[in-house]
């Protein structure tokens, strides 16, 4: 077998070692950002070994399964090595799309942004369906969401939505759906059952801690306070506690309202600014990577990344992979891995 050379397994060991021996410094403790840094990074090196070890493990029982099978000429047992052989792909798989994810902030928490486009109200309730959603994939996998801010739609739906999705590669697995989302479907607000199609946004951005350095001037910020109101209309606060940054040369705009007090909502703000004005700067610098990161294009028919069709029949298709599926119920409880682990797969063929 030489998956221990496709996983690098003898370089990973290595690093344990590197960062077993910095652990044992006597400064070790000394800067504790930093050093709980790399006890995450340990942490995680050694979950790859172990998994790694499980699954030559499972390969070897798997084999054992298959000899026996020969030998004793058993068909009872064809059952389980197929249901044995499917369990050995899947992990197998997996393991493999963890390896894709090695770039500079794909083991960040995420942050995640939804907005209508094209589709009027339609687009709004569009926009809820996709929050939940995502939602559901993020709880799936044992992953925190928080809710950063929200805005009810005017009649039905969210206008707009943030989210913090906090969990081990959450923006490795999320930035695959940074792009336009299309909704084809017979509307349930056209009392004539006509079919409609809607459009949404979804931006994603790593969540940026404070080791990275951006400069933002005081006087290019312009910061509003506000009342904060929840999902549904719900009051939050009786007090100005939600925030808006305005970062005047560029024209980007922040908010945060989920925090009980404006120094709180303030810091997220901030931290969100960062984010995006890093991502700029990146994505200014790597324009011929412009599909790769997913460039900016009007929330409309030509731009989507991917298809949802409801009517008149059901498929769900990202348009970059060509990975589809007819389970569209399933993909909207939030069963999309196959789509970002397609497109992690894809991004690497590219390079």
């Amino acid at each position: 077998m030489k998956w221990g050379t496709l996983f690098d397994i003898e370089r990973v060991k290595e690093r344990i070692s590197e960062l077993e021996e910095i652990s044992m410094d006597n400064g070790f403790w000394n800067d504790i950002e930093k050093a709980q840094k790399i006890l995450q990074q340990l942490k995680g090196y050694k979950e790859l070994v172990d998994r790694y070890d499980k699954l030559c493990m499972s390969y070897e029982d798997l084999f054992v399964l298959i000899q026996m099978a020969n030998e004793e000429e058993d068909a009872e047992l064809a059952e389980e090595i197929k249901q044995s052989a499917q369990d050995f792909q899947n992990n197998y798989a997996q393991m493999h799309i963890a390896t894709l994810l090695d770039e500079e902030y794909d083991k960040n928490d995420a942050i995640l942004e939804l907005h209508p486009g094209a589709g009027g109200t339609e687009a709004c309730d569009w926009v809820s369906m996709l929050l939940r959603m995502y939602t559901r994939w993020a709880e799936g996998r044992g992953f925190k969401v928080e809710m950063l801010d929200y805005l009810d739609g005017e009649e039905a739906g969210v206008k707009s939505v943030t989210l913090q999705i906090s969990g081990e590669n959450a923006y490795g697995y999320l930035k695959s759906e940074k792009g336009i989302h299309r909704l084809v479907r017979i509307s349930p607000f056209d009392s004539s059952g006509r079919r409609h199609t809607s459009f949404a946004s979804c931006d994603v951005m790593p969540h940026i801690t404070d080791e990275i350095e951006v400069d933002i001037k005081t006087e290019d910020l312009r910061i509003d306070t506000y009342r904060s109101t929840g999902a549904g209309g719900q009051h939050i606060n009786t007090t100005d506690s939600a925030v808006r940054i305005t970062h005047l040369p560029t024209g980007i705009v922040v908010q945060c309202q989920n925090e009980r007090s404006q120094i709180q909502n303030r810091e997220k703000a901030m931290q969100m600014l960062k984010a995006k004005l890093y991502e700029k700067e990146n994505q200014e610098r790597m324009d011929t990577l412009d599909g790769i990161r997913g460039e900016k294009k009007d929330i409309a028919w030509g731009s989507q990344i991917r298809s949802y069709v409801f009517h008149p029949y059901n498929m769900v298709k990202d348009h970059r992979t060509l990975q589809e599926t007819g389970n569209t119920g399933a993909v909207m409880d939030g069963d999309i891995d196959k789509f970002m682990n397609a497109y992690l797969a894809w991004i690497h063929q590219r390079d």
